[in-house]
């Protein structure tokens, strides 16, 4: 099986981390080699000393997206879950990335100002917090990514299936026996998919 980089991306709080830990047992059930590349742990290990700034962002995206492309080459999925806020870098990356799939994981500042356990979005709104992303920052959504769940309007488990579900589509991973998608998401993942090219 070929590997390919499935690469999250959403404001902070989306559901990104949430996503690829659900994700990633799943894929073993299916004997499918997996490794994720978690924003905050990449910037414990691998990016160390990196700032705030837009520079030192895209460096880190940069270095994500390297580590992935070198995993997905070598037949294992890379699971990123950064914010990864400019699209030109993400751009940039799906471009020198073989099997490169974008997952948006949508989700409006009032439903993640809600569900912030810190408060960081209420301090940001407040000015409290300099350069945060989608507040003081800017974070550019994805235009045409492959993938969209909405974690503010859908369950773990939704989103799950239509991520799960667009992948077996694309040939990326072998079938499931159970499929649990409605007949209507059914209808809305080839249709995305299809205007993307993939069907």
């Amino acid at each position: 099986m070929k590997g390919f980089t499935l690469w999250f991306t959403g404001l902070s709080g989306s559901g990104k981390s949430t996503l690829t830990q659900a994700i990633e047992p799943l894929l073993l059930e299916r004997k499918i080699n997996v490794e994720i590349l978690d924003g905050d742990v990449v910037r414990t290990n691998l990016s160390k000393g990196l700032g705030f700034s837009k520079e030192d962002r895209d460096i880190n995206v940069r270095r994500i997206g390297f580590v992935a492309n070198m995993l997905s080459r070598n037949g294992v999925v890379a699971m990123t879950a950064a914010i990864s806020p400019y699209k030109a870098v993400r751009d940039e990356i799906r471009a020198h990335t073989e099997n490169f799939v974008e997952v948006y994981t949508e989700c409006s500042i009032e439903e993640l100002t809600r569900r912030d356990p810190k408060g960081l979005y209420k301090k940001a709104l407040s000015g409290e917090i300099a350069n945060f992303t989608g507040i003081s920052d800017p974070y550019e959504a994805p235009e045409n990514a492959e993938i969209v769940v909405n974690t503010e309007h859908e369950t773990l488990e939704e989103s799950l299936d239509k991520i799960m579900r667009s992948l077996e589509l694309m040939g990326l991973i072998p079938a499931g026996e159970d499929q649990h998608t409605s007949p209507e998401e059914e209808v809305v993942i080839r249709d995305r998919l299809q205007a993307l090219g993939y069907l």
